[in-house]
C-alpha cells in the first residue's frame, strides 16, 4: 500500500499547469497556462510564440474537447473558468480575449456573444493585426458601450439584449457582419426582440429578408 506521504506527493506532482497543444496543417501548437497564456508555433525543437490565426485556432476548436481542457482549466480563475464554459466551439477565442482583456471578462460574462465579435476584431475592422491594446484602453475610457462602438455595433442596452438571448454565444464567423447589419435595422431589430432564443437559422432568415 501507498503511505500517505508518498500518495500527497503524488498528488502535487500532479498538480502542475500544463499546456494545450494540437496539430494544424501538421505543425504542432500549443496555449501555455494562466496567467501568461502564450500562443507558440513548435519549430523544429523549440516553441516559438506566435499571434495564432483563426485558421488554427479553428484547429484547436476541432481538437481539443472537454477532456483536454479539463486540466488546463484546474489553474484558471473561476470567473474566467466559467466564462470559457459557456463556449463550445469558439472556447480557444475566448480563452486569448480573457487573457488579452481580462477586465471584459465580467461583461462577456453577461453577454457572451459579443466575444465573437472581439474575436474577429481584425477582420470586421479590416485591420492587419490584432489590437487588444487598443480595445483594453477604450474599455477602461468608455466602458462596454465604447467597445461596441468600436466594434460597429450600436451601443445600446437593446443590443445587448438581443446578443444575450442568442441561443448560442458562438456565433459562426460567416454571419457576424449579417448580424452587425441587422442590429442597425430598426424593423430586424423589432422582429428579434419578439424571438425567444435566436438561433443561427433566425439570424439566417432575417439576413435574407433584409438584404431583399
Amino acid at each position: 500500500m501507498n503511505s500517505p506521504t508518498l500518495t500527497a506527493r503524488r498528488a502535487r506532482k500532479m498538480l502542475v499547469p500544463v499546456a494545450l497543444t494540437w496539430s494544424h496543417t501538421g505543425v504542432l501548437y500549443r496555449v501555455t497556462p494562466w496567467p501568461e497564456v502564450r500562443f507558440e508555433r513548435l519549430y523544429g525543437d523549440e516553441w516559438v510564440e506566435i499571434s495564432p490565426t483563426e485558421d488554427a485556432l479553428a484547429s484547436a476548436a476541432q481538437t481539443c474537447g472537454a477532456a483536454d481542457w479539463r486540466p488546463y482549466l484546474e489553474f484558471v480563475p473561476r470567473e474566467v473558468r466559467e466564462f470559457l464554459g459557456t463556449f463550445r466551439f469558439a472556447r480557444m477565442e475566448a480563452l486569448q480575449i480573457a487573457a488579452r482583456c481580462p477586465a471584459l471578462v465580467p461583461d462577456l460574462t453577461e453577454t457572451p456573444a459579443l466575444a465573437a465579435f472581439l474575436a474577429a476584431h481584425a477582420n470586421l475592422r479590416g485591420t492587419a493585426s490584432a489590437s487588444w491594446n487598443e480595445i483594453n484602453a477604450i474599455h477602461e475610457r468608455s466602458g462596454i458601450f465604447g467597445v461596441m462602438e468600436w466594434l460597429g455595433l450600436p451601443a445600446s442596452r437593446q443590443t445587448l439584449g438581443i446578443l444575450r438571448n442568442l441561443s448560442e454565444p458562438d456565433v459562426p464567423k460567416r454571419l457576424l457582419e449579417r448580424l452587425r447589419a441587422m442590429l442597425w435595422e430598426p424593423r430586424t431589430i423589432f422582429l428579434l426582440q419578439k424571438l425567444g432564443p435566436i438561433t443561427d437559422r433566425d439570424l439566417l432568415s432575417r439576413s435574407h429578408a433584409l438584404a431583399a
